[in-house]
């Protein structure tokens, strides 16, 4: 309401005649603060919406409590009049449950326990959503509360269901409220973030999205968060409450042309993409590049300044860039789709997380395919075999990989058949089929050497090398892998460095020089945890143990065995982590020595 209509109200409230107030709101101001001072009272101003409008409420004197509640900061009470401000958080779980069963009563919501739980979950701690969920359901006390439940199931229709038919107590409306104050740039800001992939957004992401500068889009995004529409849960990265995205959806939806939101949508996927294609090239220099795709007008370029920082982007950006990929696979954007398979993989491979790897390369198949470029069919065939493999998954492995080395062949593309032979070597390595590795390794170490790539050259001898050491040629094996580790060194690859170390220390523990093994291993461990690449930490510290087992250092061997198994259980690799488990399992049970 205007202040002038509420200092009437606070005027009429404390005894003066409607006939002797004041018109203006100045004259009403200084009659209010003449009545109150000396007074010890409470002055609640609900729902403000400025500053300017509370101003000519406030008493002058010290012997007054003002509470003021609102959905923006009003940093010029703060600033000006040494207002507290107070952050209302959502409810935890176990004061939003109470919250619940105040209305509705304990045994209700006991009754049906499966009901109460979503119920909460829908309405996300918001007290709002609570009340007016509560609210729908003691309109039918007869009903069970599934039924709500079942209104609220559907994301669309989740805000129309938190509705009780008056203003005050509709989620819509009361977020109307803000959103009808917000300028034109942070309403469109709003709406493009409830449609923005991932759980939350960085500034440079929310800047593509909404084609601003970074630092314009700093202030329309403080807007936002001073009007309690979103957080910046962390500095720089902003979220929303889930029912208040579905609102700021919905407003997108209707104010903004669809081509202007497919426009913003593939500018923040191209963001993620670009950064993360760059961030892989920090990870893994040598790697082989692609043909990245031309980011759309507006992108923000987001450059990371080493591998550290590479690193920490990808670990943190993770669920934001599946979720492009999803919306890449959705809006049919096939470039997008594939390319940021390819972005992610590296990372991926250090953390070990096959599921997501299949995933992202799984749902690039088919982008694959209606692009109609062997290169990259090959490519994502390779790719996604090699992953298979990783977690025993052998027949889509080969299947995979075979069809690879096909189109790779049928298109002339010569790199990538060595590489898809390569992935066959390690596939066949992973079945113990040592052979047919050591044909497949071969076979791309002498495509390489034609074609002129020592580091690629690197990363087949090292295979070639573990194949024979496994088919009991030892001594040719620790030539292939010392050729291995001088080349890698050369091109400054420490990947492949740490490879070559790792298989050093399996030909010396098969030749029983166990200190020489314990010491390669080492040294690859120490590669490794620089590297930030756990699947092959876990690897490493498998064999360790096992070197430590053949000198007798148990407490050595256990340790490195524990470690092992913490690792291999959260990369779910449970076959190996089973195996782990039952050495552990011997050494509790036995002071003898372990298989």
């Amino acid at each position: 309401m205007p202040a002038e209509v509420a200092a009437r109200g606070f005027l009429g409230a404390l005894g003066i005649p409607s006939d002797s107030i004041p018109a203006d709101l100045n004259a009403q101001a200084g009659l209010f603060r003449s009545l109150v001072a000396g007074r010890r009272m409470l002055v609640v101003l609900d729902n403000a919406r400025d500053t300017q409008q509370v101003l000519s409420l406030l008493p002058g004197g010290g012997d007054c409590t003002v509470l003021v509640t609102s959905r923006r900061r009003l940093a010029g009470l703060v600033t000006a009049h040494s207002a507290q401000r107070v952050e209302v958080d959502i409810l935890p779980e176990p004061e939003a449950r109470e919250l619940l069963a105040r209305y509705l009563g304990a045994d209700r919501l006991a009754a049906e326990p499966d009901a109460a739980v979503a119920l909460l979950e829908f309405c996300g701690g918001l007290p709002l959503a609570l009340s007016v969920a509560a609210a729908r359901a003691a309109e039918h006390l007869e009903f069970p509360l599934s039924v709500l439940v079942e209104e609220l199931e559907e994301s669309a229709a989740r805000l129309d269901a938190l509705d009780t038919g008056d203003i005050t107590a509709n989620v819509q409306a009361v977020l109307s409220w803000s959103y009808d104050a917000l300028n034109h740039q942070a309403a469109t800001m709003f709406g493009l973030l409830g449609l923005a992939p991932g759980p939350d957004i960085s500034l440079p992401a929310a800047a593509s999205l909404a084609a601003l500068p970074v630092s314009r889009a700093r202030v329309v995004l403080r807007d936002l968060e001073n009007a309690s529409l979103i957080q910046e849960h962390v500095p720089g990265r902003y979220r929303m409450h889930d029912l208040i995205r579905l609102y700021a959806a919905e407003q997108a939806r209707q104010d903004q042309p669809p081509d202007d939101r497919d426009a913003a949508l593939l500018r923040v996927t191209d963001f993620y993409l670009c950064t993360a294609y760059w961030a892989d090239r920090l990870l893994v220099p040598h790697r082989q590049p692609i043909d990245l795709v031309h980011p759309a007008v507006g992108t923000v370029s987001h450059r990371l300044a080493d591998r550290t920082a590479a690193l920490a982007w990808f670990g943190i950006e993770h669920p934001c860039l599946l979720a492009a990929q999803d919306l890449a696979v959705t809006k049919d954007w096939r470039e997008e789709t594939w390319q940021l398979a390819w972005a992610l993989n590296s990372f991926h491979n250090f953390q070990g997380n096959r599921r997501d790897q299949i995933a992202t390369w799984h749902a690039s198949l088919a982008a694959a395919a209606q692009l109609g470029r062997p290169e990259v069919q090959s490519l994502v065939l390779r790719t996604l075999g090699n992953a298979c493999g990783r977690i025993g998954r052998y027949s889509e492995a080969v299947d995979y990989l075979n069809q690879a080395v096909t189109t790779a062949e049928q298109a002339g593309d010569r790199l990538e058949e060595a590489h898809s032979h390569r992935a066959l070597a390690r596939a066949s390595v992973l079945q113990g089929e040592y052979q047919q590795g050591l044909h497949h390794a071969s076979h791309a170490f002498r495509i390489y050497q034609v074609l002129g790539k020592p580091a690629w050259e690197a990363e087949a001898l090292h295979e070639v090398g573990l194949c024979q050491a496994h088919l009991g040629d030892l001594s040719l094996a620790r030539t292939s892998c010392e050729a291995s580790l001088a080349l890698a060194e050369q091109q400054g690859d420490r990947e492949g460095v740490g490879y070559a170390l790792d298989n050093l220390a399996y030909i010396a523990l098969q030749s029983s020089q166990y200190a020489d093994a314990i010491s390669f291993h080492k040294q690859a461990f120490a590669l490794w945890d620089e590297l930030d690449h756990r699947y092959n930490q876990a690897g490493n510290l498998d064999g360790l143990a096992r070197a430590h087992l053949a000198l007798d250092q148990r407490d050595e061997a256990r340790r490195a065995w524990e470690q092992a198994l913490d690792l291999y259980k959260a990369q779910q690799r449970s076959t190996d982590a089973a195996r782990v488990r039952q050495q552990l399992d011997m050494f509790s049970a036995s002071p003898g020595t372990p298989n």
